[in-house]
C-alpha cells in the first residue's frame, strides 16, 4: 500500500477520546471495505448484550450468576440498592484500613508500624495487584509489596528471604473467594509456618479477602485475623482488580484508587452506546474477529512500549484466554474458541521475538501500547538532539512499519502517560473488548470449566500419590508397572508419582534403567 493510501486509511480509521487521552489506530489491520457493514448486526447485538449484563442479567448462565465488575467503578449501575451500598462500603473500607495501617493505628504484634505487605493469591488475585503495583508504585511507596502467587515452595522461600527480618513488620493479605483454592491455602500455611518459626503469631499479621461464609472467612474468624474484606460471587477473578482484591493492596501502597476507578468508569461510559466506528473497545473486538476470522486463528502479541506496563501481557493473557478459550458456544455447539496472548515489552522485543514476527510464520497480530510522554523531568540527550524517549518512539514506529511492510497486522492503543486514571482506562478498554468479542462469537466469557478440569486432575494425582506412597514396602524394590498393577492404576501416572517421591521424599531412591519401565524404586 502506498504512502498516500496508508495516510488516508489512517486518517479515516483513527479514533481518539480527547477527554480521556486515549486513541486507537486500526489502519494496519486487514479488514475489508465491507467488513463493518457485514458485522453491523453482530456489533449491535454486542452492545445490547453489554447493556443487559450491566443491568444485572444472568450473563454467566452456567453458574446462574450476574457479572458485575462494571458496577465496581460506578455503583449507581448496580441492580439493587444493597449491592450499591456494599460496593461503596468496600471502597471506603479499603481506604480507611490503609489509612489506619499507615498512621500506626493498626499495628503489628510488637506494637509497631507495618512496613511491608505480602499478598497471597493466584490468577486474578495476584495478577491484578501485581500489574497495578508495577505500573503505578514507585520507590517512595508507604509499603513494599511481595507475592506468593504459586504453590512452588522454592519460590515462597525466595520471597521470605527477601523479606528477611521485616517479616515481623509485614502484613499478609490472603485473597481467595472460596477459601479452598489449593495454591492460596498452601501459601497461607507456608506464611503461617514462617511467622511461627520467627516467634510471631500469624493472625496478628493477617488480613483475609474472601467470600462471606467461605472456608477462609471461617478460618479468619476462628484465628482472629486483623480484618476481613468481602468478595462477591458476581465478580470473577480475572476482572477483580477493582474489587477488594485489587483495592486493598493498592491502597496499602498509596495508589489513588479513586482516580483508578474513575478512569475505568469513564471508559465504560464512552463505550456503552457509541456506534462501532467510534467505539474503541468494540473496534478492538471487531479487529480480533477480523484477524482470526471469528475463530481465533491468529495469536495476539502485546507490545507495550513502557517498562511500567511490562506485566500487561501477563494480565491480558488471563483476561483474554480464560474468558474466550471455550470449547462450546452458548448453544452448546463445539466451537473451540479463543485467542492466544503473549508478549513482553518494547523495545526489549526488538532483540527477542520480533525477528520471527516479521520474517516467520504469519500467525499473529500485534497490539502496540504507546505511552506518548516518555518521562517526567529533564530528558538526557544520548546523541545531539536525541533522547532515550526518542529512540523508544523510533523503535515503536520502526517495528510497526517493518511488520506492516511484510504483511503483518497490528493495531496501536495510545495513552498520554501511565497513571492511576489511564491504567483504569486501559483495563476497562480490554475488559469491554473481551465482553464484546464474546457476544460476537456467542460464548460465555465468564466461566472457566477448563480450569476446574485441571483442578480435578490435580486432585486425582494427589490421591494416587498417597496410594503410591502407602504401597511402597521398605526394603523391597519395585517398578512403576508392578506397583501400578497392584494399585489398578496407570503405569505412567505411577512412574511420575515415584519420581516425584524420589526427588522430594527422604528415604526413597530411584535406580534408572535403560528406559522408564526398567527403573526401580526403593523405600529405605
Amino acid at each position: 500500500m502506498s504512502a498516500p493510501a496508508t495516510w488516508s486509511r489512517f486518517s479515516q480509521s483513527f479514533v481518539r477520546y480527547e477527554d480521556l487521552g486515549l486513541s486507537l489506530d486500526i489502519s494496519r489491520m486487514h479488514y475489508s471495505e465491507t467488513f463493518f457493514a457485514e458485522m453491523a448486526g453482530k456489533a449491535e447485538q454486542a452492545l445490547v448484550d453489554m447493556k443487559a449484563l450491566e443491568a444485572g442479567a444472568i450473563a454467566n448462565p452456567d453458574e446462574q450468576r450476574m457479572v458485575g465488575h462494571y458496577w465496581l467503578r460506578n455503583p449507581a449501575l448496580a441492580p439493587a440498592v444493597a449491592i450499591r451500598q456494599q460496593i461503596e462500603s468496600d471502597i471506603a473500607d479499603s481506604k480507611a484500613f490503609a489509612a489506619e495501617v499507615h498512621s500506626g493505628k493498626v499495628v503489628n504484634q510488637s506494637g509497631g508500624k507495618f512496613t511491608d505487605v505480602l499478598v497471597i493469591g493466584i490468577g486474578g488475585s495476584a495478577l491484578g495487584p501485581q500489574l497495578v503495583s508495577e505500573a503505578l508504585v514507585g520507590a517512595d511507596a508507604p509499603m513494599a509489596l511481595h507475592f506468593f502467587d504459586n504453590t512452588d515452595p522454592d519460590g515462597m522461600q525466595r520471597v521470605l528471604a527477601r523479606i528477611g527480618v521485616k517479616l515481623a513488620t509485614t502484613l499478609t493479605v490472603i485473597i481467595s473467594k472460596s477459601g479452598g483454592t489449593a495454591e492460596t491455602r498452601n501459601g497461607m500455611l507456608s506464611a503461617k509456618a514462617a511467622y511461627e518459626a520467627a516467634g510471631l503469631t500469624f493472625a496478628q499479621h493477617a488480613v483475609a479477602v474472601t467470600g462471606v461464609g467461605s472456608k477462609m472467612d471461617a478460618y479468619a474468624i476462628g484465628e482472629g485475623f486483623i480484618k476481613r474484606f468481602p468478595m462477591q460471587d458476581w465478580v470473577g477473578g480475572r476482572t477483580s482488580v477493582m474489587h477488594t482484591v485489587g483495592l486493598v493492596p493498592a491502597t496499602l501502597q498509596g495508589v489513588d484508587i479513586d482516580a483508578f476507578l474513575a478512569g475505568a468508569a469513564a471508559m465504560d461510559e464512552k463505550t456503552r452506546s457509541l456506534p462501532a466506528a467510534q467505539n474503541i473497545s468494540l473496534l478492538i473486538a471487531l479487529m480480533w474477529y477480523s484477524a482470526g476470522g471469528g475463530k481465533g486463528t491468529k495469536d495476539m502479541v502485546i507490545l507495550p512500549y513502557k517498562d511500567r506496563l511490562v506485566l500487561m501481557s501477563k494480565y491480558l493473557q488471563q483476561l483474554v484466554m480464560e474468558s474466550l478459550g471455550k470449547e462450546r458456544d452458548l448453544n452448546g455447539e463445539v466451537v473451540h474458541q479463543g485467542i492466544a496472548v503473549y508478549g513482553n515489552k518494547g523495545s526489549t522485543d526488538q532483540h527477542a521475538y520480533v525477528q520471527q514476527l516479521r520474517d516467520g510464520v504469519n500467525n499473529f497480530f500485534a497490539t502496540f501500547i504507546e505511552v506518548r510522554g516518555a518521562q517526567s523531568g529533564p530528558a538526557l540527550e544520548v546523541e545531539p538532539g536525541v533522547t532515550c524517549g526518542d529512540y523508544l518512539q523510533g523503535f515503536l514506529r520502526g517495528t510497526r512499519r517493518a511488520l506492516y511492510e511484510n504483511d503483518r497486522e497490528s493495531l496501536t492503543l495510545s495513552i498520554p502517560e501511565v497513571n492511576a486514571f489511564t491504567l483504569g482506562v486501559i483495563i476497562a478498554t480490554f475488559e469491554r473488548a473481551v465482553g464484546f468479542y464474546a457476544s460476537l462469537v456467542n460464548i460465555n466469557a465468564y466461566h472457566q470449566p477448563g480450569v476446574e478440569a485441571g483442578k480435578k486432575a490435580a486432585g486425582d494425582f494427589l490421591q494416587l500419590l498417597a496410594s503410591v506412597k502407602a504401597g511402597l514396602t521398605p526394603g523391597q524394590p519395585t517398578t512403576a508397572e508392578a506397583l501400578a498393577t497392584a494399585l489398578s492404576a496407570d503405569a505412567e501416572d505411577v512412574w511420575h508419582c515415584l519420581n516425584h517421591l524420589a526427588a522430594n521424599q527422604g528415604g526413597i531412591s530411584c535406580t534408572t534403567g535403560a528406559h522408564p519401565a526398567a527403573d526401580t524404586f526403593l523405600k529405605g
